[in-house]
């Protein structure tokens, strides 16, 4: 137990000390520098993105050719070079003010959202899954062809359903942990190269 709790400071701190919004910052640059989900010059949506670690991350790696635009119910601060729309990514109206502020598809979609946690543990991992289904019916509307999408799973009974799913949209979809995230942790991350090919 006090290996998993010094990892798990360990990323904290290191977001302190780095000027990241969470420790989440890390989960996206280890999967990221695997596979390359984006790249200089990418257009980014962030669905689900407060408090922004993952904003941060995306607007380091788009560069200054690239937009990102982050989509949350919660409130965040602003991040430079990151556009912030409020708004349910269960509202699928959200899909029009991302296409105008992009003014062109995007190359990546990355959603790390949870929901509200309630303890009951079959409820949350459904909720959660029902939340990326909706996650991918913006992406269907918003993603280029060839491009990428990341998705936060809690590991259970319908995770392989959604990958599933997901490969009849992608043409590769990895199952990946990386590092950052704690042992015991439900969570995982389907890496989704290859949109519509």
């Amino acid at each position: 137990m006090k290996l998993l709790d010094a990892k798990r400071d360990h990323y904290r701190k290191l977001a302190k000390e780095q000027g990241y919004r969470s420790r989440a910052t890390y989960k996206l640059l280890q999967l990221n520098n695997s596979y390359r989900i984006i790249g200089p010059g990418f257009f980014v949506v962030d669905l689900g993105c407060a408090p922004g670690g993952w904003t941060q991350i995306a607007v380091k790696l788009a560069g200054n050719r690239g937009k990102v635009v982050g989509v949350d119910t919660a409130y965040m601060d602003p991040i430079d070079g990151a556009h912030f729309i409020r708004g349910s990514v269960e509202d699928e109206t959200i899909v029009d003010d991302i296409l105008e502020y992009l003014q062109t598809k995007a190359s990546a979609v990355i959603c790390d959202l949870s929901p509200q946690i309630t303890g009951h543990w079959s409820m949350d991992h459904a909720k959660q899954i029902s939340l990326n289904y909706s996650c991918s019916k913006i992406m269907d509307k918003i993603l280029a062809t060839k491009g990428n999408a990341l998705f936060k799973v809690f590991d259970g009974e319908y995770s392989m359903e959604f990958r599933d799913y997901l490969k009849k949209k992608f043409a590769k979809v990895h199952l990946r942990k990386p590092n950052a995230s704690r042992k015991p942790s439900s969570e995982m991350y389907f890496v989704c190269l290859g949109y519509g090919l």
